[in-house]
């Protein structure tokens, strides 16, 4: 079994995280995309064993929270009865930043719906201690589910 250098781990890495496609960084350094795919996986993995081991009770005071589209496989006019909604079409990435630092305490990728956007928002509601909330696109659900949350921590301390 071959095994990649740690210069040539770097490069491929350092690519990705430039927005390189897989096939331009197999051009530019000579390693089959299916090693960089299982590269990225691996690191992909990494990082959230370490987000989930060191990312709690984050002292951000002031998280702006935002969505942004795209489209995985097809735009979603495309699709077709057979394509499973979950994997192909429209996707939204929620992301929780902190206007201080630029940390990324939270982000989930999935569909524009209140059970996804419940879970982005009960997930960064448990990371952050104390959260100033500010929407760059105020989107009915942040608002919803954060009322929520709010309501079940005033009725926790009322006991």
């Amino acid at each position: 079994m071959n095994k990649l250098k740690v210069e040539k781990k770097e490069a491929v890495i350092s690519a990705l995280v430039e927005g390189n496609s897989i096939r331009s960084i197999e051009r530019m350094t000579g390693i089959h995309r299916d090693t960089i795919i299982r590269l990225s996986v691996r690191v992909g993995n990494g990082c959230q064993e370490f987000t989930n081991d060191y990312m709690q009770d984050l002292s951000c005071e002031k998280i702006q929270v935002d969505k942004i589209w795209c489209f995985v496989g097809k735009k979603q006019r495309h699709l077709q009865p057979t394509n499973n909604p979950y994997r192909v079409g429209n996707m939204w990435t929620y992301v929780a930043l902190d206007a201080d630092t630029k940390l990324v305490p939270s982000y989930l990728v999935g569909n524009r719906n209140q059970a996804h956007t419940n879970r982005f928002m009960r997930d960064l509601y448990l990371l952050v201690s104390k959260i100033v909330f500010s929407y760059s696109a105020m989107h009915c659900a942040f608002m919803l589910m954060l009322a929520r949350l709010h309501l079940a921590q005033m009725l926790i301390m009322a006991r």
